[in-house]
């Protein structure tokens, strides 16, 4: 069956099909599950259906739009698959003003990005390894980088608040380590010394100012991370105190400029395999008649998308968005033109989009809005799509299990698998649940809840057993 045929069945049957009569203890339980007093005052939206024939088992406003946080992340990788395939890879380039000569040497490195949002200093040194081998042995000139696939917008403007935190990383077309890094800080031996501070990577691009201590066992833990942009480098400042005796903290940020950050790491890999540069590392554009030393190949989109809805990846979410809009226009990828051809691989699969405000690709922009009916419809076209729904299903998180919902629902570990979502009162959980009677499909969103941030996934994870037939379940021989 093809994708639209397919999706206009599941449409159909989400809207038609009335609730069996052996449903009721069911919807009682869920209804039960949502008058959990952690999402007391909140809006609740939730739709739960079977998942072989559409058939309803719970409603209550399916069609409300309301901020999904990382929910978002399956229209977007569902987008990414129909896109590109799951065997897609994306492609960094390394060329240079000319061919290494008999020494091995050449002028200018230049490194053009393609979109890779998975690049790592552990691939990084793949790629250099793979340059030694092809006769690379000196840089005389500098390495260029140029992530000119992107438009030159790090931070969408939707996102309220940027920080420097890891989960706000800026978005490139070359980045690294999904454009962050690595603070450790651990106490000295003795009260009254200065506190020890490692980065990871130890990259010379990143200058450490560490300006905590140590102080008696017992006194608080308050340390601060920081990072500000310098003239081409960026400054990691650690201030605050650890007591003695207390175990390493291990703090996570983003950097500022993606592209020379990534640089960075391939200039510190290029001299671990024994390849000398010389001259600065510099943004700039590939030359015209470069010569290619090497096309690196990433890991597969599979892989990729596994990474990104597992654990929720923003820097991923977005470049996936980018990259899916330079594909559809030719052009630079960006928030605009991502959007667009996100909204066009849903139309194409026949998803009815009534109700969806994108802004993003993460969910992490307070104004995006999606409805429980498209996300269930979304999940119901993967979980029957031969050519790209097993790489989505398996790449949601498993209750109790691994991802971000390995230390929850541990009621029911296995029985779900779900994309969790978490904003300041926002909330969600959607998914599958595996139930004696069959599976289900369900989305349940939360906006708005005072009772903190516990209470209401303890709610949501209470949906999510019921759904599992948590007693049936433990009934079973």
């Amino acid at each position: 069956m093809g994708s639209r045929p397919l999706a206009l069945a599941v449409s159909l049957a989400l809207g038609l099909l009335a609730p069996s009569a052996g449903a009721a203890d069911l919807q009682k339980r869920l209804a039960a599950a949502l008058e959990h007093p952690g999402l007391r005052g909140a809006r609740v939206a939730a739709l739960a259906v079977r998942a072989d024939d559409g058939a309803l088992l719970f409603a209550r406003s399916p069609d409300l739009p309301l901020a999904p946080a990382s929910n978002l992340k399956i229209l977007t990788a569902l987008a990414a698959l129909e896109t590109f395939g799951p065997a897609h890879v994306f492609t960094t380039r390394v060329l240079a003003d000319r061919a290494p000569d008999a020494e091995g040497a050449v002028g200018v490195l230049m490194v053009e990005g393609g979109g890779d949002p998975a690049l790592t200093s552990e691939q990084l040194w793949r790629l250099a390894a793979d340059l030694r081998r092809r006769g690379l042995r000196s840089v005389a000139h500098g390495l260029v980088v140029d992530d000119s696939a992107f438009d030159a917008q790090r931070w969408n403007a939707g996102w309220s608040g940027v920080s420097a935190r890891a989960y706000h990383a800026p978005i490139g077309a070359f980045s690294a380590n999904y454009g962050a890094f690595e603070v450790e800080v651990r106490p000295a031996a003795r009260a009254g010394q200065p506190a020890l501070a490692v980065l990871d990577p130890p990259v010379p691009y990143l200058r450490l100012l560490n300006r905590a201590r140590t102080r008696e066992a017992g006194t608080p833990l308050k340390l601060v991370v920081e990072r500000a942009a310098g003239n081409g480098d960026e400054q990691v400042r650690v201030e605050g105190a650890l007591p003695a005796g207390a175990e390493p903290q291990s703090i996570w940020r983003s950097v500022a400029e993606p592209a020379l950050y990534a640089g960075a790491v391939l200039r510190m890999q290029l001299e671990a395999v024994g390849i000398r540069v010389e001259g600065a590392t510099r943004r700039g554009r590939v030359a015209d008649g470069a010569v290619e030393l090497l096309a690196f190949e990433g890991y597969p989109l599979a892989r990729i998308v596994s990474l990104f809805v597992k654990y929720s990846s923003n820097p991923v979410a977005e470049s996936l968005l980018k990259s899916m809009g330079r594909a559809a226009t030719g052009s630079p990828g960006s928030w605009d033109n991502g959007r667009q051809a996100l909204l066009a691989s849903l139309a194409r699969l026949g998803l009815d989009t009534a109700g969806l405000t994108l802004v993003d690709g993460s969910g992490l922009a307070t104004d995006d809005r999606v409805t429980p009916r498209i996300l269930v419809g979304a999940l119901r076209v993967a979980r029957a799509s031969f050519r790209f729904g097993p790489e989505l299903v398996t790449a949601l998180p498993i209750a109790g299990t691994d991802g971000t919902l390995e230390k929850r629902a541990l009621e029911i570990p296995g029985a779900v698998r779900a994309k969790t979502g978490l904003l300041d009162g926002v909330t969600g959980l959607s998914g599958f649940a595996e139930a004696p009677s069959g599976e289900r499909v369900f989305s349940v969103l939360v906006n708005g809840y005072t009772g903190g941030d516990e209470a209401a996934m303890a709610a949501l994870d209470g949906f999510a057993a019921a759904l599992a037939d948590q007693e049936d379940r433990r009934s079973r021989p």
